[in-house]
């Protein structure tokens, strides 16, 4: 009887070491998506006042303004999609891919720009660019920080034994935040100078 309750003990203990570990791993992806979080968030504040400087100079270039600000706001709203729920693999994938469509709307921009010498010497706009690559730094090691606690916490989750574990207690698999199109892997290329 003795045995018996000591195997039994055992065996609890280790579901709870596992399901605490599991947790822990979650929590960390979590946490890592939140540092990516403050950096896009800082990133879609930038592109507002980047448009704003852009437009006095940029008047027969509407279409590429209005579509970058579209772009932005569809980029905050994944993101905001998918900070109320890391763990939400179509969230992320919705963020990754509107995040790729405003890297190249964004890539547009600083195309058009490059033709306009007055703004490319604006001091404004120089600002902005150099805080944005900043940025997009961050971004991409903000991404990679998620994406390695990501890859800590499915493999914790789907090695076995803690893969039982993980299907009692309905740990899903989280989604890596990758860039959708391959062309959209390289950030903005920024220069005005």
């Amino acid at each position: 009887m003795i045995i018996l309750l000591a195997i039994v003990v055992v065996v609890v203990l280790f579901f709870i070491g596992v399901y605490n570990r599991l947790v822990t791993a979650r929590n960390a992806f979590k946490n890592a998506f939140a540092q990516i979080d403050v950096q896009l968030t800082r990133r879609y504040d930038l592109i507002p006042n980047l448009v704003e400087t852009a437009k006095a100079y940029l008047k027969h270039e509407r279409e590429t303004l209005e579509n970058v600000i579209r772009a932005r706001n569809s980029a905050v709203e994944g993101l905001k999609q998918a900070a109320s729920n890391p763990a939400d693999p179509a969230a992320v994938q919705k963020l990754s891919s509107a995040d790729a469509q405003l890297n190249g709307v964004l890539g547009r921009l600083f195309a058009v720009a490059e033709a306009y010498p007055d703004l490319k010497a604006n001091q404004n706009m120089m600002q902005l660019s150099e805080e944005l690559t900043s940025t997009e730094n961050k971004v991409a090691f903000a991404r990679q920080a998620y994406n390695d606690s990501v890859m800590g916490y499915n493999n914790t989750r789907e090695t076995f034994p803690n893969s039982i574990v993980a299907g009692m207690f309905n740990f899903a698999a989280a989604q890596l935040l990758d860039i959708v199109k391959p062309e959209a892997r390289e950030a903005p290329k920024v220069s005005f100078g």
